[in-house]
């Protein structure tokens, strides 16, 4: 007998390199499938850019800078009325390291 803990889980995904997270999406989804809940994306959410302006010498020449940016990759994955062997199937995954994971429930 299994019984549902919550109506929804939200899963946010958080990475600066795209391959690594369709990877560990990919590996969500199916470990999610195989305990049969009900499964709503991977929904990609707008990349964020952080742009950074670094003078190029400490003293002089202000007019001489470098800009560097930053892209932040997200996607969230909702799952719709978990069982606890999803929740425990879940919390035993093991995601590659630069993967930034939020579970809500």
């Amino acid at each position: 007998m299994e019984q549902t803990i919550e109506n929804k889980v939200r899963i946010r995904l958080k990475t600066y390199e795209p391959k690594l997270l369709t990877t560990s999406c990919n590996n969500i989804i199916n470990t999610i499938n195989r305990t049969e809940a009900k499964i709503i994306g991977p929904m990609s959410m707008p990349t964020k850019r952080k742009i950074y302006c670094v003078l190029r010498s400490p003293h002089v020449d202000k007019d001489s800078r470098e800009h560097f940016e930053i892209r932040i990759y997200t996607k969230i994955i909702d799952v719709h009325k978990p069982s606890s062997t999803t929740v425990d199937a879940l919390m035993k995954l093991s995601i590659p390291a630069g993967v930034d994971v939020e579970v809500k429930i």
